[in-house]
């Protein structure tokens, strides 16, 4: 499995475009072959992290060149975040837990 993290920031004045992009990304990527999962999160300083796992790194290849994908992140660079960082990861042992009574929900 391949997990992208993807920590930004807005830029003080986020455009009205941001959240409608934002939720075409989303939209997007869930139909690349190989996508998992993803969400994402937001600190109380402001920084924004979302989390996204692929089955492998065709996969996430295939959303990195995807060419909706790339004019967004143009655009990100452009004009939403004012910074960024990409870490791309790849796992190497993982290891889930659920209650039984969390499970019956």
């Amino acid at each position: 499995m391949i997990v992208t993290i993807f920590r930004s920031r807005l830029n003080p004045d986020p455009q009205a475009e941001y959240g409608p992009m934002a939720k075409r990304m989303s939209e997007l990527v869930q139909g690349i072959p190989g996508y998992m999962s993803h969400k994402g999160f937001v600190a109380e300083d402001g920084e924004r992290i979302t989390i996204v796992e692929f089955e492998s790194e065709e996969a996430l290849n295939g959303w990195r060149i995807h060419p909706e994908h790339a004019k967004a992140k143009r655009r990100g660079v452009e004009s939403f975040f004012s910074d960024y960082k990409i870490q791309i990861c790849s796992v190497i042992r993982a290891r889930s837990w659920m209650a039984k009574a969390t499970q019956a929900k």
